[in-house]
């Protein structure tokens, strides 16, 4: 299964959940594949630490090979690379890839990323993107499965999902049939507070599937972004890597996943 971790406002948590899912997987001894097509490359960073700009061919590179013919192209498998998590690959991103985007654009190319992901074949892929519509999350979309939406309690971000849904509609009809909404991941979640519950209630009233747990607000995530080590290979035990090995338990098992959802409709 493919997952797009996707959302177009930023600091909604789409590294982190996409990184931590990932590591979750391989730690279950699955060979499993992370995307970075955030030019930031903070997933990047996340599992290989200070050596992340220097790695090469990156996302940058396999974008630029497709911008011009070449009778042989890059063999797939060397733009992943190995991170210290056993069964966990990355293919990198880089800050030059921004520069890439107009021509990308300007020539369409939206299926590279797909062709190239068919081809390395791992059965587990998350895809990290970018805080921004454009290209390289069109990539993404184009080359998914299912989309995962960050939520992290703030009521702009519930105003802006009623577009996210809408430009992921978008992609399905125009581009992708297969790909579908799994749900809303709610991220940075203190539950000791009134206003985060009332905004996740409001998601669930708008007819939205809110997955189930919450992933909890903690330092410890912040510490793990700095030790580079996602949370199942930073602190196995802590409150918040049991959260997202229930979340991605419940997206590997759909019968068992919690979820809310109300039966209303989505308000205008």
């Amino acid at each position: 299964m493919r997952f797009a971790v996707f959302n177009q406002k930023g600091g909604v948590g789409k590294s982190t959940i996409a990184v931590n899912l990932a590591a979750v997987a391989a730690a279950r001894g699955e060979r499993t594949l992370l995307v970075d097509l955030d030019p930031q490359a903070n997933a990047t960073q996340y599992v290989l630490g200070p050596v992340a700009a220097e790695v090469r061919p990156n996302l940058a590179d396999l974008f630029d090979e497709g911008l011009s013919f070449r009778l042989f192209k890059t063999d797939p498998k060397l733009f992943v690379h190995p991170t210290p998590f056993p069964g966990l690959d990355v293919l990198p991103s880089h800050p030059s890839v921004e520069e890439l985007v107009p021509k990308l654009e300007s020539r369409h190319k939206i299926f590279r990323l797909r062709e190239v992901v068919d081809a390395l074949g791992y059965g587990t892929v998350f895809l990290d993107t970018p805080p921004a519509d454009n290209v390289l999350t069109l990539s993404a979309l184009v080359a998914a499965d299912r989309v995962l939406v960050p939520f992290d309690c703030d009521d702009f971000a519930r105003r802006a999902i009623a577009h996210v849904l809408g430009r992921i509609e978008e992609v399905r009809v125009d581009h992708n049939p297969r790909l579908k909404v799994e749900g809303v991941v709610v991220n940075q979640f203190q539950g000791r507070a009134n206003f985060p519950q009332q905004a996740v209630d409001a998601l669930a009233e708008d007819g939205l599937s809110v997955l189930e747990p919450y992933i909890s607000a903690s330092v410890r995530i912040r510490e793990s972004h700095h030790a580079a080590r996602p949370m199942a290979f930073f602190e196995a035990s802590h409150r918040v890597t049991a959260e997202f090995e229930a979340l991605y338990d419940g997206l590997r098992s759909p019968r068992r996943a919690q979820r809310r959802r109300a039966p209303a409709v989505v308000r205008a």
